[in-house]
């Protein structure tokens, strides 16, 4: 499948092919222009501050449109998955491997972080003044949140990224049911296989306009932000971010090594900017699901995989949030002068990051029932409450864009479980040739 901005035909042979660096141009042109795009736009934003607030409708215009895309796109393209699959055992193991994928780098993750803080005594000497939270929203129990998470109750509310894991499940179910009935149900999966291919289509209209989207609300977002990245809560930015980068390049590098050795590294990060660069300009894996399938297209993960994991990955799949949940938890023992570094401290940490990762993620307001739960769990004031909330504000661009980037190379991962060292090779025809 072709990007947006799609390199021309290949010249004829009498041509001397390009150099390597103009045939990167080429190919990678758009990601390319995103990227920078996301570059001028945090420049605009440290320049003139709050006052680069002022075109944030340019990027809430992309915004609007990537989740009014979002919502039929998940549907007609896990339906359809799902709808093609050989048979039910074939989804069963999808989806085991996948939470299996999910579990085992959410831990990864999580111990990549205790083991950064620790090595550089990055929350030595922190100090942070509190203020007890005006306001503290009343989320109701858990098990009221679990089925708000799989279910609604009302049909109008499923065409909605706010109950994206609702609409996922139902979408499951829809797929499923179109297979059982046989005969009768392959005009309808007709329907959702052509539906998919229409709403690909549609995102890479929209996102001829993504360099200038992205440039505009990352710029309000730095120049809003620019205010917060004071005092102490420089110490979060500075651990976090390295971490994060660390993290994105070798373990995305290792997992796509072990997918589909060097042939799935370089399809990875050949495919892999675009992605990245909606995630960081929007803080939202729901809004690069579009690219990601795009992505996933092309490294060659089977389709039943990829429109399956990403879509489900973009809201159970959270190995930034992971690093971020170790990061508040360590950061919180610092300015309550409590050593995180013990054994059953850790272990915690853990388990409390691989819950706000996996399951936290797809609730409605489970960011905030994952920091609550935080701070009840140890002990901490209600006063900590707004220092784990600042926290997740200055690292979530990049916190978003290792969650994003991750449902792809878990996504390779488990292609690589299911089909085979040749993965690869089986995929070649299963590609859709979208213009």
């Amino acid at each position: 499948m072709s990007s947006p901005a799609a390199s021309p035909a290949q010249s004829s042979g009498t041509k001397s092919q390009p150099s390597g660096f103009l045939r990167i141009l080429r190919n990678y042109r758009f990601p390319l222009f995103i990227l920078t795009g996301v570059v001028i736009g945090a420049i605009i934003g440290l320049v003139f501050g709050e006052r680069a607030t002022v075109i944030k409708p340019f990027g809430t215009l992309f915004i609007n449109m990537m989740f009014t895309l979002v919502v039929p796109l998940v549907f007609f393209s896990i339906s359809s998955a799902v709808a093609g699959m050989s048979s039910a055992a074939r989804l069963g193991k999808i989806m085991g491997s996948m939470l299996g994928v999910f579990a085992v780098t959410g831990v990864i993750a999580s111990i990549v972080m205790v083991a950064a803080l620790r090595i550089f005594n990055a929350t030595d000497g922190v100090q942070v003044e509190m203020q007890e939270p005006e306001n503290v929203e009343d989320v109701g129990s858990i098990g009221d949140q679990l089925v708000q998470t799989v279910v609604v109750d009302d049909f109008s509310k499923i065409l909605s990224a706010e109950h994206m894991l609702a609409l996922i499940v139902f979408a499951v179910i829809v797929g499923f049911a179109t297979s059982r009935i046989g005969d009768a149900g392959k005009p309808f999966t007709q329907f959702l296989n052509s539906g998919t291919e229409v709403f690909l289509k549609f995102t890479s209209i929209i996102m001829y306009y993504a360099p200038i989207g992205l440039g505009a609300y990352f710029a309000a977002l730095i120049g809003d932000l620019g205010s917060q990245l004071v005092g102490d809560y420089v110490r979060a930015f500075l651990v976090y971010y390295p971490v994060a980068i660390a993290y994105f390049v070798l373990a995305f590098t290792l997992y796509s090594y072990l997918a589909g050795g060097r042939r799935g590294v370089s399809r990875f990060w050949g495919n892999i900017l675009e992605p990245t660069a909606i995630s960081l300009g929007t803080s939202s894996s729901v809004a690069a699901i579009p690219a990601n399938l795009r992505a996933g297209e092309k490294i060659g993960v089977p389709r039943d995989i990829r429109e399956t994991i990403v879509p489900i990955g973009a809201t159970i799949h959270m190995e930034g949030s992971s690093l971020s949940a170790i990061l508040k938890i360590a950061f919180l023992f610092a300015v309550f002068q409590r050593d995180f570094f013990t054994p059953e401290n850790i272990l915690i940490a853990i388990a409390v990051a691989l819950l706000a990762g996996m399951v936290m993620a797809g609730i409605p307001s489970g960011g905030f029932i994952g920091e609550l739960m935080i701070i009840t769990l140890y002990g901490f004031p209600a006063a900590a409450l707004p220092i784990i909330q600042i926290i997740g504000t200055v690292i979530d661009p990049p916190a978003t864009t290792v969650n994003a980037v991750g449902d792809q190379a878990s996504s390779m991962i488990v292609a690589r479980i299911l089909d085979g060292k040749d993965w690869m090779d089986e995929a070649e025809g299963d590609h859709d040739s979208i213009p």
